[in-house]
């Protein structure tokens, strides 16, 4: 099909993927076998229609029948069935694969549920829904793109390269206005000032516990031991000086904080 070939210049373009996401206007089984072959998994709302099928414990049902003959989870799970199937057609020298279909809650109707297939047997239900989650914001970029920024108004040319060239200009509008919102109106930490933050926590925590464990120690040797003042002393001058200088450092950085405290 027209989407498989595009995926297919797309990988020979050097593009790599994990996963294919696309909605139930392009679900159907010839497909995600295609996109399988091509060691690609998929994951894809279920068009709900009477006329495909999956075979379910030997037999071939489509989605509805499916989802009535198999009891749901109650209570607030995150979804309400999961059961694998296989893909394919059904004559003999079709391809089939494994799948698996989750049902969720529709959240615009709670009395109905939607459906999603995935080829990556080792997913959990939980990271099927989440990676699926990703393909709104997809959708989102795009209508922006469409909506905001030209993308399918501005330039209407029949050379590739242009269009190619117009589509990068527009992608790359989207990234900068990306980045002035990020900076307006996000409230989170700058990426370098966090990570700065956490090594100067990781470095008080590790220096903290280095403490801790060596009063631990000492106590020990001192109670076990009978050991005199002046003994613990020699043991600790000892004992500090065949550690490493970084945690030398730390340990008299320590003992001079708990002094002046």
């Amino acid at each position: 099909s027209e989407k498989v070939n595009l995926i297919d210049q797309a990988m020979k373009a050097g593009h790599q993927a994990k996963y294919v996401l696309f909605d139930s206007w392009f679900s159907n089984p010839h497909q995600i076998v295609q996109l399988k072959q091509r060691k690609l998994d998929v994951i894809a709302m279920v068009k709900v229609s009477s006329k495909i099928k999956y075979e379910f414990e030997g037999e071939r049902k489509n989605i509805k029948q499916i989802y009535r003959s198999c009891k749901k989870r109650c209570g607030r799970s995150r979804y309400l069935l999961s059961i694998p199937v296989k893909v394919g057609r059904q004559d003999k020298d079709g391809a089939k694969i494994d799948a698996r279909i989750v049902c969720v809650r529709n959240r615009a109707n709670r009395k109905d549920w939607l459906a999603i297939i995935c080829t990556d047997m080792s997913l959990s239900e939980d990271e099927i829904i989440r990676n699926y989650g990703k393909r709104w914001d997809i959708e989102v970029f795009f209508k922006t793109c469409k909506s905001y920024l030209k993308l399918s108004t501005e330039y209407h040319g029949l050379s590739y390269d242009a269009l190619t060239a117009h589509v990068a200009i527009v992608f790359t509008r989207y990234m900068l206005m990306s980045v002035a919102k990020r900076d307006d109106e996000d409230e989170r930490t700058l990426g370098e000032l966090f990570y700065c933050m956490i090594d100067e926590l990781a470095d008080i925590t590790f220096s903290h516990s280095l403490q801790l464990i060596t009063d631990a120690m000492l106590a020990s040797v001192k109670q076990v031991f009978h050991a005199s003042e002046a003994q613990i002393a020699e043991f600790t001058a000892d004992f500090i000086n065949r550690l490493p200088k970084y945690m030398q450092k730390l340990l008299k950085k320590t003992s001079k904080n708990n002094i002046e405290a």
